[in-house]
């Protein structure tokens, strides 16, 4: 599962699946640019892996932002092989004629609309060199929705399919497109999704999880890093489910 050589970018690179995923590719020899909004946590994953790493401040939601995003990459590393659509926000469990517009807005300018903009710069970039690999974080909730998250819930159910859709078009032009599907894990969202984090509800949630434990950061760097090599070079489509067997 080697990255040897191969320059990425991971959005929410600054903590949770998003450190995990930085860690693990540069680990496998990759250097990597640490895309986040919050610049002291970027600048903190950078740091801890050294000078394969550069930090970013970025709102994926702006394609300005975007747009300095991926120029970063050549600017630093002279080029680009991976995009990984990390970044996501989710909202407090509710029913789901209860949730703000701002906050609709919000779900889906992150966790949709940055994955538009990211393609409209990479995937040129990458038609015109015939290679280049796009990673999509999805979810467990866009293949076995929880009631009080429908517009995460569906959110995630369109990142999916747009993977798909991804890896069919862009397959002639010698580029691969996949997801993961985590399961809820040890991140800052973990509040968001459980409504409260007590003893007594992370409880309820690990009973739904057959092998008994969240996803953790490393857990999403080991699968993000297989999918993104060259190991994975016949897998194109596929959204991984990285959930302890919850999907069952």
């Amino acid at each position: 599962m080697s990255l040897e050589g191969k320059v990425a970018i991971v959005t929410g690179g600054g903590s949770g699946f998003g450190e995990g995923i930085v860690r693990s590719f540069v680990a496998a020899g990759a250097r990597v640019i640490v895309a986040d909004r919050d610049t002291a946590s970027a600048e903190r994953v950078a740091s801890a892996v050294g000078t394969q790493a550069f930090a970013v401040t970025v709102d994926v939601s702006r394609d300005a932002d975007v747009a300095v995003m991926v120029a970063s990459a050549y600017d630093k590393f002279s080029d680009l092989d991976i995009l990984v659509n990390n970044a996501g926000v989710a909202h407090l469990p509710q029913p789901l004629e209860g949730l703000t517009e701002d906050s609709f807005d919000r779900i889906l300018a992150v966790n949709v609309k940055a994955i538009y903009l990211a393609a409209r710069h990479v995937v040129p970039r990458f038609k015109a060199k015939k290679s280049g690999v796009i990673l999509n974080i999805a979810s467990t909730a866009g293949v076995s929705p929880r009631p009080n998250l429908t517009w995460y819930n569906a959110s995630k159910g369109w990142v999916i399919t747009a993977t798909r859709s991804m890896a069919v078009e862009l397959a002639p032009f010698g580029l691969r497109v996949n997801a993961l599907n985590p399961v809820a894990g040890e991140t800052p969202l973990l509040k968001t999704f459980l409504g409260e984090d007590t003893p007594e509800r992370r409880a309820k949630f690990l009973a739904t999880i057959p092998l008994g434990r969240f996803s953790t950061p490393q857990d999403m760097g080991n699968a993000a890093t297989f999918l993104c090599s060259d190991a994975a070079s016949m897998i194109t489509g596929v959204a991984l489910e990285v959930d302890g067997g919850r999907c069952i």
